[in-house]
């Protein structure tokens, strides 16, 4: 296993990280527990949740996957040898479950998130504690097209920034990050950091596959010069950049049969995206799973790989990935594919 620095913190991840949000929905305790063990023994130190986890999200399920990482703490021990991340939800009417539906990134939500979160998990503090999605209105979760509100309502920045500065002081996080911002949300969050002498965003937690390289066009430029590294998720575009679905193939198990509401990767341009990529990594003797994700853990301004499984085999094959390298031709060969169906999953 390789380790980056986590921003500019004195933090060392590992390059690839455990997601662990299909645990308590498609992943029992007992299958949670084992991947915990196998990830930790290959030399993953770095484990992402959230309080809204397991996807799809439920009011009967909330919760429950950092409960089942909590179990497996509480028996294994070890706490301090781990970079264990959560987030606090952002706003949503999808949500009417999450503190009455009135979960905005204000004081009040974020330190009762954060105290359940801990509850959950057994511990007294995380590593990283993440802004889920944005209190205001932009484009995340794959909206293009910005649309400026006529009437701006959401939590001021400065305010959110300031209750976490409160919480790590306190010793209940020691670092924060983003999830699913734009460069403006980034930046400014920076900026007001410097100024008022508050906590630096460590991270940004945005989607990024062979599928999804919007990442590239303003946030990588943001992520090195500001040592604001990219934690991918969805590496593998839910699995499809396997090639389990071309064809038409719907696997009983695969994520994308069980929860038709995940479309963002199965239209006809991604299909073909797709098709493409998996024909590049036979052409090289190479598993499609492994090439997509050696691809993202190579990119230089991606700190940390969010590699999530629901099988051993699965963990097994994501772990491998690490250790492979692409070759100049495999690396061309990808980028003739972006150039011709670039970002199909946005």
């Amino acid at each position: 296993m390789r380790y980056r620095p986590l921003g500019r913190t004195d933090l060392e991840v590992s390059a690839l990280c455990l997601g662990t949000m299909t645990f308590g929905e498609q992943n029992t305790a007992a299958d949670a527990a084992a991947q915990l063990d196998r990830a930790v023994a290959a030399g993953i130190n770095f484990i992402d949740t959230a309080e809204m986890y397991p996807v799809p999200p439920k009011a009967e399920t909330m919760g429950r996957t950092e409960d089942y990482i909590g179990r497996w703490l509480a028996e294994r021990g070890g706490r301090d040898q781990l970079i264990l991340a959560s987030k606090v939800a952002g706003p949503g009417d999808w949500l009417p479950y999450i503190r009455g539906g009135n979960n905005r990134l204000d004081r009040a939500n974020i330190e009762q998130a954060l105290e359940d979160s801990l509850r959950r998990l057994g511990t007294d503090y995380l590593d990283l504690y993440q802004l889920h999605w944005p209190d205001r209105q932009t484009n995340f979760f794959g909206k293009l097209g910005y649309e400026h509100p006529p009437q701006d309502d959401s939590v001021p920045l400065l305010e959110t920034l300031e209750v976490l500065g409160d919480l790590v002081q306190a010793g209940k996080i020691r670092h924060v990050g983003l999830s699913n911002e734009t460069p403006w949300g980034t930046m400014r969050f920076l900026e007001l950091a410097e100024r008022h002498g508050l906590p630096r965003m460590v991270s940004i937690q945005n989607p990024y596959s062979l599928l999804n390289r919007t990442f590239e066009i303003g946030l990588a430029e943001v992520a090195m010069r500001e040592h604001c590294g990219l934690l991918a998720y969805s590496p593998l575009a839910f699995g499809a950049l396997s090639g389990k679905y071309l064809d038409g193939q719907r696997p009983p198990t695969g994520r994308l049969t069980l929860f038709s509401r995940f479309t963002r990767y199965s239209n006809e341009q991604a299909i073909a995206a797709t098709a493409a990529y998996v024909a590049i990594a036979r052409k090289h003797g190479l598993e499609p799973a492994q090439m997509a994700l050696a691809f993202v853990t190579s990119r230089p301004f991606v700190t940390s790989n969010i590699i999530g499984a629901t099988t051993p085999a699965q963990l097994e094959q994501n772990l491998a990935s690490v250790d492979l390298e692409l070759a100049d031709e495999v690396l061309a060969d990808i980028e003739a594919v972006h150039t011709r169906q670039p970002n199909p999953s946005p």
